[in-house]
């Protein structure tokens, strides 16, 4: 037998069923054409390239790449497992069955660990067409699951570059519209201050109208703005004390607390990475709404932190108005607001900035409330370095 490559077949067998190219590396013949009866026998339509030799077998590989990959352990010139290492090299994910007619347990799933699929002794061929339907039928599986993931991270990739155009066009949009809405706000509080009383009631309708819908546009562009640039520039990483954050925010609420009445306590909170100013919007705005939403009663406000398996966990409860159980998603989308206007002021934007905050950071954000009950907003941080696992302040 050449090592250039011999090919077996049979062409006269009535019960022929599964087509199948196996790429035999064999130096004995009659143990070759043996391989070739037994997958026959089982119902193969079998052609088999036999090879000896390291050459021969790269070269069958490149010409006719096969199904299988069938390999004697032991040959008097190459090493049957040295079969593995080619198919790597080529890049080829094909099944490599060892036939061989001794193969100690030991050595068995030693070459399995190396990445043989399965073994067969020589004097057992009678399982070696069960085991290529195996091998066959895993390739075909890791074949649909890597083509399922490939198709996962591309999915994921364009939605990453959506999402980037996205903010990039809620970025240059806010921020160019800025320069002609400062004029068109300007020309009508210049119309209010000069012709306001000298024109009928409507005229001076129609102003106040104008001027307060200019007023209103220019702060919906400064939030979008603002939601627009949480993340522009990467996630700044940095040790942020969040009971520091809490004096800050509160230092900045003052006003909202005293004209409220309010009551806003917290408990020793952890060290985290993230972004200090990222973490003070998130704290403020949070607070913030616990103040505003309020009901009858002044509002009691409390921020705490527990550890979970990985990550911290912090909540911001209120005693406030709480919100209905299928509005609990919806306000966490920009600019959606449950209530007018004229019952609490801004343009919906806080949450959905939290929302990107904490997603940005590796975390999460939801609410659990019911109607006239309070909210409980809770996020997650996860531990990014050895100082988080050791929890809050000492």
């Amino acid at each position: 037998m050449s090592s250039a490559g011999t090919k077996l077949g049979k062409q006269d067998s009535a019960t022929l069923e599964v087509k199948l190219r196996a790429l035999l590396v064999e130096d004995n013949a009659l143990d070759a054409a043996l391989v070739v009866r037994a997958l026959h026998k089982d119902g193969f339509d079998v052609i088999v390239d036999v090879v000896q030799d390291e050459a021969a077998f790269t070269k069958a590989l490149r010409a006719r790449p096969p199904e299988v990959v069938l390999a004697d352990y032991n040959l008097p010139n190459w090493k049957g497992m040295e079969a593995l290492h080619v198919l790597r090299k080529e890049g080829l994910d094909i099944p490599m069955v060892l036939v061989s007619g001794a193969l100690g347990d030991v050595t068995a799933v030693e070459c399995i660990r190396q990445g043989a699929t399965d073994y067969v002794l020589k004097d057992g061929l009678a399982r070696l067409p069960e085991v290529i339907r195996r091998a066959l039928r895993e390739k075909q599986e890791r074949s649909l699951r890597h083509k399922m993931e490939d198709d996962l991270a591309k999915k994921v990739d364009e939605l990453a570059r959506s999402n980037a155009d996205l903010e990039q066009f809620a970025y240059v949009a806010s921020h160019d519209l800025q320069e002609p809405l400062r004029m068109v706000t300007a020309y009508t509080q210049l119309l209010s201050e000069r012709y306001r009383g000298k024109l009928d009631d409507n005229a001076d309708k129609y102003i106040g109208y104008a001027s307060e819908g200019a007023q209103r546009m220019q702060v919906l562009i400064q939030d979008l703005l603002a939601f627009s640039r949480v993340g522009r520039n990467g996630v700044a990483s940095g040790t942020v004390d969040c009971n520091a954050v809490m004096i800050d925010v509160l230092q900045t609420l003052a006003t909202a607390i005293q004209e409220s009445s309010a009551v806003v306590t917290y408990g020793e909170l952890p060290t985290v990475w993230a972004d200090r100013t990222q973490m003070t919007q998130v704290f403020q705005n949070l607070v913030g709404n616990a103040i505003k939403f309020r009901g009858k009663e002044p509002p009691v406000v409390s921020v705490q932190a527990e550890k979970t398996a990985q990550r911290w966990q912090f909540s911001v409860s209120d005693n406030g108005i709480g919100i209905a159980p299928e509005y609990v998603e919806n306000i966490f989308v920009v600019f959606q607001r449950l209530h007018g206007r004229t019952e609490y002021p801004g343009n919906g934007i806080g949450l959905a900035i939290c929302k990107k905050i904490a997603e940005r950071n590796g975390g999460k954000i939801w609410v659990e409330s019911q109607p006239g009950s309070g909210s409980s907003f809770k996020f997650t941080l996860p531990f990014h370095s050895p100082d988080d696992e050791e929890g809050a302040r000492s």
